[in-house]
C-alpha cells in the first residue's frame, strides 16, 4: 500500500464515477474527501438508463475496459451488499436481420430464434425471426449503487461534503496543493476531477481546458404492470427494461428543443410504442421524463489520467459512465496510490489533447 495512508485525495463529483473512485481509494488507505456541489447522484447518474453494456460499434480503443466491466461489478456485489445489479441479459434486434452480427454485439452474445425470443420475452407482440442475446449483461439502480459505493467509502474513513461548490484551486509552482470550496480550503496531494460535464469548467480554471461536450439523453419512468419485460430490450421501436419494483424505464435520444420533442411529449410517443410492442400494457402511467447530460469527450474515448503540465490533478471523464465506473474506479485508484500506469487506461490519457 506504500504511502497510501498519508495520501490526501479530494474527489470532486459524487456521481457513480466519483463514488467508485472514493470507495476504491479509501479502501486502499487514502484519506479521501468527496466534494459535491449539489446532492449525491444529482447529475447525469440519476438520469441514466444504467445498462451495463459491453457492446460497441466499430474499432474500440477501450475494448479491454468494456470487457472487464461486468467482472468488476460482480466483484463489487460481493463487497457491497447494498449494490445490486439485475443480471437480466439484453435482447437486441433491428429492422435488418442481415445486419444482426454487424452491430457491435459482445463476443459472448448468442443468436436466438423466434421461439427462443418468446421464451425470454413472452409479451412481445412482434418478435423478430432472430435476435442477439447477451446473457451476462444487466442494469442497476444508479442512484442506489452510488449511495452504496459512498457508504463503503465512508466505512473506510472517507468524508463526504455535499452542497459544497468548488471555486478554484491553490497551486504552488506547477502543482495543485488544495481545492478552494464554498466551505473553505481543502489541502490535497491529489485532486480527482469526476464531475461529469462540470470537468470542462474545472479544467478551464487550470488553463488546461478539456474538450468535453454535454450530450443529452432522455430517461423516462412509467408505472406499469409487473413482469412485462424480463430482459433489457433494445430494438428500433424502444429501449426498455423493468426495475425490481415494476417501474418501466425507457431511454430515448434527445432530438431538439422543439415543443413536440420536449421530454414529456417524447414520453407519450414512447408509451404508445411500448403499447404497440408489448401485450399486457393496458395501463402505463408516466412518472417522470428528464434529460441527462452525459460527459462526452470530443473523440468519444474516455479521459482518464493526470493532466499534463501541472501536478496533482487526475481526470475521470467518460461515457458510458455507469458501465465503466467499477473498472475505472479500481484501475485509477491503483494508479493514484501506487504510481504505476495501467496499460488498459493508456488510450484514455489527457495528454492527447495537448500535443502540438
Amino acid at each position: 500500500m506504500g504511502n497510501a495512508a498519508n495520501k490526501r485525495v479530494v474527489v470532486i463529483g459524487a456521481g457513480i464515477v466519483g463514488a467508485s473512485l472514493a470507495y476504491h481509494l479509501a479502501g486502499r488507505g487514502a484519506q479521501v474527501i468527496l466534494v459535491e456541489a449539489e446532492d449525491i447522484a444529482s447529475g447525469v447518474t440519476g438520469r441514466s438508463f444504467a445498462w451495463i453494456n459491453t457492446s460497441h460499434d466499430g474499432p474500440d480503443p477501450i475494448a479491454s475496459l468494456r470487457g472487464a466491466a461486468i467482472q468488476e461489478y460482480r466483484r463489487l456485489e460481493t463487497e457491497l451488499p447494498g449494490l445490486k445489479v439485475r443480471w437480466s441479459g439484453a435482447l437486441s434486434y433491428g429492422t435488418n436481420p442481415e445486419a444482426l452480427h454487424a452491430s457491435g454485439h459482445p463476443p459472448s452474445a448468442t443468436q436466438l430464434s423466434r421461439s427462443q425470443i418468446l421464451d425470454l420475452e413472452p409479451n412481445l407482440k412482434h418478435p423478430p425471426q432472430q435476435a442477439m442475446y447477451a446473457a451476462e449483461e444487466g442494469a442497476l439502480d444508479a442512484v442506489q449503487a452510488t449511495q452504496a459505493l459512498i457508504a463503503g467509502a465512508q466505512a473506510h474513513g472517507a468524508q463526504v461534503l455535499t452542497q459544497t461548490r468548488v471555486l478554484g484551486f491553490t497551486t504552488q509552482g506547477a502543482r495543485v496543493t488544495a481545492v478552494e470550496t464554498a466551505r473553505g480550503r481543502i489541502e490535497a496531494d491529489v485532486v480527482v476531477l469526476a464531475a461529469g460535464t462540470g470537468i470542462k469548467q474545472l479544467t478551464e480554471l487550470l488553463n488546461l481546458p478539456l474538450p468535453i461536450a454535454a450530450s443529452p439523453a432522455i430517461l423516462i419512468r412509467y408505472a406499469s404492470p409487473p413482469e412485462l419485460v424480463r430482459t433489457l430490450i433494445s430494438n428500433p421501436e424502444m429501449e426498455v427494461r423493468q426495475g425490481p419494483d415494476g417501474t418501466l424505464l425507457a431511454a430515448e435520444d434527445y432530438l431538439d428543443d422543439a415543443l413536440e420533442n420536449q421530454p414529456a411529449a417524447i414520453a407519450l410517443r414512447t408509451a404508445q410504442a411500448i403499447r404497440n410492442e408489448l401485450h399486457g400494457v393496458a395501463s402505463i402511467e408516466l412518472e417522470s421524463a428528464c434529460v441527462g447530460l452525459r460527459p462526452m469527450p470530443v473523440d468519444g474515448t474516455p479521459i482518464v489520467g493526470y493532466l499534463p503540465d501541472i501536478g496533482g490533478v487526475y481526470v475521470c471523464a467518460m461515457h458510458p459512465g455507469v458501465t465503466l465506473a467499477a473498472i475505472v474506479g479500481r484501475l485509477a485508484s491503483e494508479e493514484i496510490i501506487d504510481g504505476q500506469g495501467s496499460p488498459a487506461l493508456a488510450p484514455c490519457r489527457p495528454e492527447r489533447f495537448f500535443q502540438a
